[in-house]
């Protein structure tokens, strides 16, 4: 008889890109690259390519929370990302599944806008995201615009992202990583607040275009290592090393935007 395999699960709840570089395809393809089962509870369908969204296609709430319940009650997950979840209705939705099935490791990437331009959370919503899910999620991860738009304030200096960063924490997250990617110094450097200490990663700043779907691929990365067991400035680290493993060998897979490589030959080790 077959040696029955264990891994854990970690959940994705976003959604769907047809162009198969950000959201529910970029965060599958970066469970399986880190060894971990990827369930999906999808919040919108988009019509995407390289170049532009096109169209979003909400799911309704009703059946968001049956994939929620449906997941939670046989996969048992490890881990949560959450990525785009579109507008109020949905984001109460599934903040009341977390609790309802007490999710641990809550990783939130709270995707504002595509990288063509195309909103996708309303700004009605922002509200509701910051007091339905930033209260029970273990980490947020906003890029500078975002955590500019959720802190409600300019950042412009080191200083004004760590105030940013304790804005943020104040609404009720354990940990806040605000990154990099939209700087322009020859360094990126993410900055970690874990509620009590700053750890900054800086490394290299990489050149490319092929930055499709980045934010989806390092918070799933995140998720990834802490079912795994990790802590989390470690899982931070080891999913920072990964996506820029996969942007050194990112490829063009249509006429705009590439996106990183998902299983590069150069990785952290697991």
């Amino acid at each position: 008889m077959a040696r029955r395999l264990r891994r854990p699960t970690v959940l994705s709840i976003a959604g769907s890109d047809s162009g198969g570089g950000a959201g529910i395809q970029a965060d599958l393809k970066t469970f399986a690259a880190h060894g971990v089962h990827g369930a999906t509870a999808i919040v919108a369908l988009t019509a995407q390519n390289t170049h532009r969204v096109s169209a979003v296609e909400p799911v309704s709430p009703r059946f968001l929370a049956r994939q929620l319940d449906a997941v939670f009650s046989d996969l048992r997950p490890k881990a949560v990302k959450i990525g785009m979840l579109l507008d109020a209705r949905r984001i109460r939705t599934v903040a009341a599944a977390l609790r309802r099935w007490k999710a641990p490791n809550v990783v939130l990437d709270p995707v504002m806008v595509s990288k063509s331009g195309a909103r996708l959370l309303s700004r009605a919503a922002v509200e509701s995201l910051r007091s339905e899910i930033f209260p029970l999620a273990d980490l947020v991860t906003p890029n500078r615009p975002e955590a500019e738009a959720l802190a409600g304030i300019p950042i412009r200096t080191e200083e004004d992202r760590r105030l940013a960063a304790g804005i943020l924490a104040d609404f009720g997250a354990r940990a806040v990583l605000i990154k990099d990617g939209h700087g322009r110094g020859a360094e990126v450097r993410d900055l970690l607040f874990d509620g009590a200490f700053f750890t900054v990663f800086a490394a290299p700043r990489i050149k490319t275009r092929a930055t499709h779907g980045t934010g989806c691929t390092l918070s799933s990365a995140i998720a990834a290592n802490l079912a795994l067991g990790r802590p989390l400035a470690e899982s931070v680290e080891r999913a920072i090393v990964y996506l820029r493993a996969g942007l050194e060998q990112g490829f063009f897979p249509g006429g705009g935007y590439g996106i990183p490589e998902h299983f590069p030959k150069r990785r952290a080790a697991r």
